[in-house]
């Protein structure tokens, strides 16, 4: 019953999805993180139906690319997007470790902030109208990869904070069991990815990868560890990095 509770507290955590009400206790947040690429799970099935649906009834590829865009922020209810505006806010701050830290925890919107989420959701936008149904099962792929580097690095890189999201799940996850989980999720989705499209398949996971080390490098050079919105904007990165390397890739064929 408590592993029931703890996917319900992943899933009221990081997404929109109706769940029941379950109390947030130390039980059920040791093993939370280990449902959080489930949710990356759901959002790449929706986004499979949705877009042969779309293509399907051939609608322009401007509705099409914007329907597909908005989808993942529509479930996750825009949390790691906003994770993702408040770490640009605090890396083109150019300060020391203690104001990125600051600018990170304030909940205001800065000029960088707004700049970023534009060019994403342009970059974003130009991606998917370049996308073919043969690239569907491959991009749904990249939402439990995604989560599943982020989770991996929620339960292994150090903590930037004492206090905050990163570190609620830290002192209540089972570090050792929640990372084992994260490298089966890892190593399943990225044996199924190849499966799917061996070219596209490593594409993405060349991607996803390179994001993260570069992911790593921010967490350590200049914040001293991770933090909630930190692995937020990782995730978001990751993702546009992903659906790129598959565009691109997919122009090779």
């Amino acid at each position: 019953m408590y592993l029931l509770e703890s996917c319900a507290v992943a899933f009221s955590m990081y997404s929109k999805i109706p769940m029941p009400r379950v109390e947030w206790n130390e039980k059920n947040m040791k093993y939370a993180m280990c449902f959080f690429p489930l949710i990356g799970a759901v959002i790449g099935i929706l986004e499979v139906l949705l877009g042969s649906f779309l293509r399907n009834i051939k609608v322009g590829n401007l509705l099409f690319a914007v329907v597909m865009t908005l989808l993942p922020v529509m479930i996750t209810g825009g949390i790691h997007m906003d994770g993702f505006m408040d770490t640009m806010d605090a890396v083109s701050s150019y300060g020391d470790r203690e104001k990125k830290l600051e600018i990170l925890k304030d909940s205001n919107s800065g000029a960088f902030a707004i700049l970023g989420m534009s060019c994403y959701f342009l970059w974003s936008l130009a991606m998917w109208s370049e996308v073919s149904p043969d690239m569907f099962s491959v991009i749904a792929c990249g939402y439990v990869l995604s989560r599943s580097f982020s989770g991996l690095s929620i339960v292994t890189f150090q903590a930037a904070r004492n206090s905050g999201l990163a570190r609620t799940f830290q002192d209540g996850a089972k570090r050792k069991n929640v990372r084992m989980v994260m490298v089966l999720f890892l190593i399943a989705f990225s044996a199924l990815i190849l499966w799917l499209n061996l070219v596209l398949g490593a594409a993405a996971l060349i991607a996803g990868s390179l994001v993260f080390l570069y992911y790593k490098r921010l967490c350590d050079r200049q914040f001293g560890g991770v933090t909630g919105d930190l692995a937020g904007y990782f995730l978001q990165v990751c993702e546009l990095a992903m659906l790129t390397g598959i565009v691109l890739a997919g122009g090779l064929l």
